[in-house]
């Protein structure tokens, strides 16, 4: 039997701690291009369909996420189908347009504990929408805030963000400039589309953790290549995607700034492989830099399927695809 779980279902089922154990042990376990090969985009007029597909070396569910996007009417559809690893049965059909979210402040979670000191977590935050919401509410999940301030060109998005967090019971203010709101940050997350696609961090904190999200195209921009020149380790999800298809690494790239050396796969880090922070120096600053991928999808989709199983969640649908035999 097929569930199909729409967006209010896959709410309804989520969890942010069990998502980041569920990708904690996606990390772990053994990946590679051959189980998660790169993402797939097909271009029509006006149209794109992007593919990420993978098989996790854990046994959870393989499947993709599809995106369908019209930017003529500026809409996309996320569907995130899941199948069984041993009889390749269809298990679930997912609205995948929150998974979306979740994963990527989910894994952004993951990083910064495996990417900060021990001990409560000052953060500074740019950028106050739906992403940046999710990311502190992640966080939160897993590390004690000692404090959040937030900056965001609109004074009233700031207080929204103040307000929208305020059940979080975190000492939570705002700041007239990003300067400002990463002054003195463990952790800086980045989360906003800038203006004119000009960086909206030009300076870590010394020590800090940075996390940015907020540019996974060539055309983006989110930080100055003065802080990845800052950066003694890069941290991707990504590494190949990160280093050659963001606006940041490519401006950085430009500006005569060499990163190859210090740039490392998130995945080598959750599993052991590579330090998260450089020995015996507190005033390194790490950067976390994020494009999204399959693992975070299939980890997040499989919890959010197995919790609506054993809350009574979704639709069973009438009908389904039969396995053949090959």
């Amino acid at each position: 039997m097929t569930t199909f779980l729409t967006d209010a279902d896959v709410r309804a089922a989520f969890d942010w701690p069990e998502a980041i154990a569920a990708l904690r042990a996606a990390y772990a376990a053994p990946s590679g291009e051959a189980r998660f090969p790169p993402r797939g985009m097909a271009r029509g007029d006006g149209l794109w369909l992007r593919t990420l597909s993978g098989v996790p070396a854990d046994g959870t569910p393989m499947g993709a996420k599809l995106i369908a996007a019209s930017m003529r009417h500026r809409r996309a559809s996320y569907l995130i189908p899941l199948f069984d690893q041993d009889t390749v049965e269809l298990l679930a059909l997912l609205d995948g347009h929150s998974i979306t979210g979740f994963r990527t402040a989910a894994t952004s979670a993951l990083a910064t504990d495996v990417l900060t000191r021990p001990g409560p977590l000052r953060v500074g935050v740019v950028g106050s929408g739906f992403e940046a919401q999710t990311h502190v509410r992640a966080l939160a999940a897993i590390r004690e805030l000692s404090s959040v301030t937030v900056f965001s060109p609109s004074p009233a998005s700031r207080e929204r963000f103040v307000e929208r967090l305020a059940d979080l019971g975190v000492r939570t203010d705002t700041a007239g400039s990003a300067a400002e709101a990463v002054a003195g940050a463990d952790l800086v997350l980045c989360a906003a589309r800038s203006r004119d696609e000009q960086p909206t961090l030009r300076e870590a904190p010394r020590g800090a953790t940075v996390v940015s999200i907020g540019s996974t195209l060539p055309e983006q921009r989110e930080l100055a290549p003065e802080v990845i020149a800052q950066a003694e380790l890069i941290v991707a999800d990504v590494a190949d995607e990160v280093a050659h298809e963001t606006g940041d690494m490519i401006a950085a790239k430009e500006s005569g700034v060499d990163f190859a050396g210090r740039l490392v796969a998130l995945a080598d880090v959750v599993a052991g492989r590579v330090p998260g922070r450089p020995a015996g120096d507190p005033d390194a600053v790490v950067l976390y830099k994020s494009v999204g991928s399959a693992v975070q999808d299939l980890a997040v989709a499989a919890m959010c399927a197995r919790r609506a199983r054993e809350l009574s969640l979704g639709t069973p649908l009438p009908v389904t695809i039969t396995p053949v035999s090959k």
